[in-house]
């Protein structure tokens, strides 16, 4: 779910600073970029305007080797843009008083690490330095894991027999066992599945009606969606179809690109959180290249630079099938944008994977920046 290029996760104004909106043709050479030149067999795209005005962008083809048009705001697995969705449940607890940002996570949580310094702050922020339960579980040949179940339990295990990465606050080291164990965090103050808190609390109160966490067993996408790709040991599969489990709190949900912003705009505008939450949330740690060039997170959001000056708000997700990239700008408009494989999985070289990965990104920037 975190950014790789291996396959296993702006803009605001013009030097006047008032954005525009970039034309229309802009967006689909960008897309029909991604899709012709760098071999994503889609690219889908939304962007909302501050007035909440949505506008959909698609190229290339919903399934390979065929002529299916891409559906418009097509559904797709949003990979680590799970983990803001927790991260709000979580601060939302802590405006109610239930959870303390500076508290070991074994207050809540007793036994569930051996450090017990660690607090629910540095989970947030990835600054844990506790162990990437996807870096040891064999995502390198997905087609062995790709329809097994797992308990969230179960991914804290396999980070707990690893050694930390760094001391507790040391410095940012992505690791999505942060946010299984947020999501154990929500259930054990809520007494109610995560799930069910993300659906009530934000999906629900949104109207994201193309948003959800896959049910037990579910392996398939619901709604209108083109199909993702990824390189296994059989070659390049369609895997559409997969148990999305193991990524759980830091990875599960289903959504699109015009649901993904409204969830981050009503984020930043502060209809989600009180003040004082969305403050703190918006306090960042330099990733120092953990993630793409400039980016610093704070807890569960990422703050990313735009080249017409001033940054934009969001997160992004990889998860095999597909790659979500997008944000919010200080103007309130919003883009995101998808593609139906990870960078690596259609480039023959890392250097053409990482360009791929980068014009993914370049197409946030360019969208938020009126280019």
């Amino acid at each position: 779910m975190k950014k790789t290029l291996v396959g296993v996760l702006a803009a605001a104004m013009l030097c006047t600073g008032t954005a525009v909106a970039a034309p229309a043709s802009s967006l689909d050479r960008q897309l029909d970029g991604l899709t012709k030149q760098h071999g994503f067999p889609a690219a889908l795209a939304t962007v909302t305007e501050p007035n909440g005005r949505a506008s959909a962008y698609t190229s290339g083809t919903a399934e390979l080797n065929k002529r299916v048009p891409v559906p418009r705001n097509g559904v797709v697995r949003a990979g680590s843009n799970t983990k803001t969705f927790v991260a709000v449940v979580v601060m939302q607890l802590n405006a109610e008083n239930k959870v303390e940002l500076d508290a070991p996570i074994t207050r809540y949580l007793p036994g569930a690490i051996k450090d017990e310094r660690i607090t629910v702050r540095q989970l947030l922020n990835h600054t844990s330095g506790l162990a990437n339960y996807t870096q040891y579980m064999g995502l390198e040949k997905f087609e062995d894991v790709r329809h097994r179940y797992y308990e969230p339990r179960e991914l804290l295990d396999i980070a707990n027999a690893h050694e930390p990465t760094n001391q507790p606050g040391e410095k940012f080291k992505y690791s999505n066992t942060n946010y299984v164990l947020l999501g154990l965090l929500t259930q054990k103050i809520t007494g109610r599945p995560v799930s069910e808190s993300v659906d009530q609390r934000i999906i629900k109160k949104l109207g994201l009606k193309d948003t959800y966490w896959p049910t037990t067993g579910d392996q398939t996408i619901q709604g209108k969606h083109p199909h993702g790709y990824a390189r296994t040991g059989n070659g390049v599969e369609d895997v559409t179809e997969l148990d999305p489990s193991w990524g759980w709190a830091a990875g599960q949900i289903v959504s699109t690109t015009k649901d993904l912003n409204t969830f981050f705009r009503a984020l930043v505008k502060g209809d989600l959180v009180p003040a004082k939450q969305r403050q703190e949330m918006q306090r960042t740690v330099d990733t120092k290249g953990e993630m793409w060039p400039g980016a610093e997170y704070g807890l569960g959001i990422a703050s990313t630079p735009l080249t017409c000056g001033g940054r934009y708000w969001g997160h992004g997700g990889d998860i095999p099938g597909y790659e979500t990239r997008g944000g919010v700008n200080d103007d309130g408009r919003a883009y995101s944008v998808a593609v139906t494989a990870l960078p690596g999985t259609f480039q023959d070289t890392p250097e053409e994977a990482q360009k791929a990965h980068e014009a993914v990104l370049a197409t946030v920037d360019s969208a938020l920046c009126g280019k």
